[in-house]
């Protein structure tokens, strides 16, 4: 046989050692004597006393069989047996033996017992039958009660915040306040309304109330001539009270008036007044919208809105009693405005001041709004409640010439009735009959529109008039007089 050469290192780890020719060493070491043993100690005489063996003849044993039933004398003859513990260690000094009470062959499943289940005790028992202790009981009333309270309250609170037709959807989130836009009319609503004044008038033979507005930090108040004076009825000795939103009195004087234009300027003494900002009224356009705010029929802070109806609305009233007419390039809106609505603020989409509401028109029978009110424009009356407070009084430009409304097929203007002597129509050479059809860049179309293109410019200003004359055009230079 071929046999490889053997690695000399593995042979020193795993080779024999040396002197063995076998499998198995031929020389077994000896045992040891057993005097040549170390020995434990010997036992403590206490120790072996009271845990060593018990000595056959003593008659006691430590470990003793079973008797022949719970509570049962010992047999002294018994001994331990193959039958009782095969597996038992003779030389033990202890075994595992049987439970100490064994189980009754003879009691019911649900006797007490050791490892057994005790009897359940019915509600009677538990309440009558003195089973449980009494104070047990109250605890478990306590505990009940108290449970049930949580739970009551659980369900009022869940009832409480949710409505039972919306139970089974999902509500959209919403704001605990409403909101208001800037710009809204309920915005500008809020921020106008301090600066409009309920007015009131008393005389001995009776009053009238009417609205102004807050347009000086000083106390100044634009309203209406035909409110303060009561349509002219009332003397120096009136009695002007203005009222504000907030409840506040204040007795007012009167400034100054202009019965031409129906526009009055009255004063009180406030501290920290709301004033109304003016606004540009010529740069309003047919269909804005505009918000008038007064006391109409009495009932003080009502707001109402619309738009601008008309332009330019030539009006004109009054004139009774021999007292020059009330003439001024009005305002047209839809806007409700009634009787108390006069002097009040009519607001445009920013809350400025852009006319101050003076007349309605009324089908015949009715006192009410039917949707034609009229305004004074703001920059007319923004110009003569400063002419008011600084001079006390109004001068306006005129004419010299009485005119009335006429409408042909050839012309269409205001036909001069009469000419004043020295008045500025009868210097220019306008003549009785002529038709006055422009005034400066202002058509006219009637007599009314003739005053409120002449009113447009200053005492003193020249201005082109064009009119008609036996059927031709021409125009003169007018240099306009004061009123």
């Amino acid at each position: 046989m071929d046999r490889p050469a053997v690695d000399p290192a593995a042979a020193a780890a795993f080779g024999r050692p040396a002197g063995v020719s076998g499998a198995f060493s031929p020389h077994a070491p000896a045992a040891p004597a057993l005097g040549s043993l170390p020995a434990a100690p010997p036992t403590p005489e206490s120790l072996a006393s009271a845990f060593g063996r018990t000595p056959a003849d003593s008659g006691v044993r430590l470990q003793r069989p079973p008797a022949a039933g719970h509570g049962g004398a010992e047999d002294p003859e018994h001994v331990w047996g193959e039958d009782e513990d095969p597996w038992r260690d003779p030389s033990a000094g202890a075994v595992i033996g049987p439970p100490a009470v064994p189980k009754d062959p003879d009691a019911p499943d649900g006797a007490a017992g050791p490892g057994g289940v005790g009897t359940q005790l019915s509600l009677p028992e538990v309440l009558f039958g003195r089973r449980v202790k009494p104070l047990a009981l109250v605890l478990l009333g306590v505990i009940a009660l108290v449970v049930g309270a949580a739970g009551g309250l659980v369900g009022w609170a869940v009832a409480r915040g949710g409505d039972a037709l919306t139970s089974d959807v999902t509500l959209a989130q919403v704001e605990e306040s409403v909101e208001r836009a800037p710009g809204s009319v309920a915005d500008i609503a809020q921020r106008v309304r301090p600066a409009v004044v309920s007015i009131e008038v008393r005389v001995d033979q009776g009053g009238g109330f009417g609205s102004g507005v807050m347009i000086d930090g000083s106390g100044y108040i634009v309203t209406n001539w035909h409110v303060v004076t009561l349509e002219g009825r009332a003397d120096g000795s009136a009695k002007i009270t203005a009222l504000f939103t907030d409840g506040t009195r204040a007795e007012a004087r009167v400034v100054g008036t202009d019965p031409k234009t129906d526009l009055a300027v009255i004063k009180v003494n406030v501290t920290n007044p709301t004033v109304l900002q003016f606004g540009d009224s010529d740069r309003l356009q047919v269909g804005d919208s505009v918000i008038a705010i007064g006391s109409p029929l009495g009932l003080a802070d009502t707001v109402t809105q619309g738009i601008v109806s008309a332009l330019h609305r030539p009006l004109t009233a009054g004139g009774e009693n021999g007292e020059a007419p009330i003439t001024y390039d009005a305002i047209q809106t839809d806007a409700s405005v009634n009787q108390g609505n006069s002097g009040g603020p009519l607001v445009d989409s920013t809350g400025a001041l852009i006319g101050i509401n003076s007349a309605i028109r009324s089908s015949e029978g009715n006192t009410g709004s039917v949707g034609l009110g009229f305004a004074i424009p703001g920059n007319d009356a923004k110009r003569i409640a400063e002419t008011i407070i600084r001079d006390g009084a109004v001068k306006h430009a005129d004419l010299g010439a009485n005119a009335k409304s006429v409408s042909a097929e050839t012309a269409e203007g205001a036909q001069v009735v009469n000419v004043t002597d020295g008045g500025a129509a009868a210097a220019a050479g306008i003549a009785e009959g002529d038709v006055i059809r422009k005034v400066g860049d202002r058509q006219v179309r009637n007599a009314a529109e003739l005053t409120v293109a002449v009113r447009q410019h200053q005492p003193g200003d020249t201005v082109p008039v064009v009119l008609a004359r036996q059927g031709r055009e021409l125009t003169v230079q007018v240099t306009l007089r004061s009123d």
